[in-house]
């Protein structure tokens, strides 16, 4: 491993795109100081440190300064063994279409969590329900996206299996079961250590918060369903 520089992650303890980092930090076993913002409440100096206003943001050694998850787990990875990617240029290049693949399903997650009805809820979950199975077909019968190594692809789709946690208890997503490489896959995501490690131990508790606020159809569900367990 790679002599390591200072490095601080600025955070949101909710952000998706913020795990992506943690995990790759967690692979390489890299020790990293972690600053968790308030994104509806920016200071003043995390403003003048990302151009984008969005987390995360690594600073190297409290001089450079990096900014979207891509490039962060991709830094990190060339900072470390450089295991977390294929070495074939044709085989790195692919690796990063599926990272992209995986950010436009967690803009599904998020439309999923804004509809403001069931009707656009299930236009939603169609259209991630699309991207799951395009997923099944590409995914091999066991282990990680690649076979036995873990890379950044399985580090980019770990944080969208992490919703569906929550979603499954508010809403039937039964159907979710016929993507059988994509339900393994999964599971053995949720088992990695430097997954389980990429959130807080309040994360459930915080993501269920920050839904049941929302004026939405699945803020209704968790609405109906705090409002069940108050009950007993």
């Amino acid at each position: 491993m790679a002599q390591q520089n200072q490095l601080t992650l600025i955070s949101h303890t909710l952000c998706p795109f913020v795990q992506r980092a943690v995990i790759a930090l967690e692979e390489q076993g890299f020790s990293y100081q972690c600053i968790n913002i308030d994104l509806n409440n920016k200071p003043d100096w995390f403003n003048k440190l990302s151009p984008l206003g969005k987390v995360p943001v690594l600073v190297i050694n409290d001089e450079v300064v990096l900014f979207e998850s891509a490039v962060i787990a991709e830094y990190v990875n060339d900072s470390g063994n450089g295991k977390l990617l294929p070495k074939l240029a044709i085989d790195k290049a692919k690796a990063r279409s599926w990272i992209e693949f995986a950010s436009a399903m967690l803009s599904n997650i998020g439309q999923l969590y804004c509809a403001t009805d069931k009707a656009l809820f299930m236009a939603a979950q169609t259209q991630f329900n699309a991207k799951l199975s395009h997923l099944e077909k590409n995914l091999p019968e066991a282990g990680y996206f690649n076979g036995e190594k873990f890379s950044l692809v399985d580090a980019a789709f770990a944080p969208i299996f992490r919703y569906l946690e929550l979603f499954e208890i508010l809403v039937d997503l039964s159907g979710l079961d016929r993507y059988k490489k994509v339900k393994h896959w999964r599971k053995l995501l949720q088992q990695r250590n430097s997954v389980t490690e990429a959130v807080s131990p309040e994360y459930q508790t915080l993501l269920k918060e920050f839904i049941t606020d929302k004026e939405s159809y699945l803020g209704e569900k968790a609405k109906s369903l705090q409002l069940k367990m108050a009950q007993v």
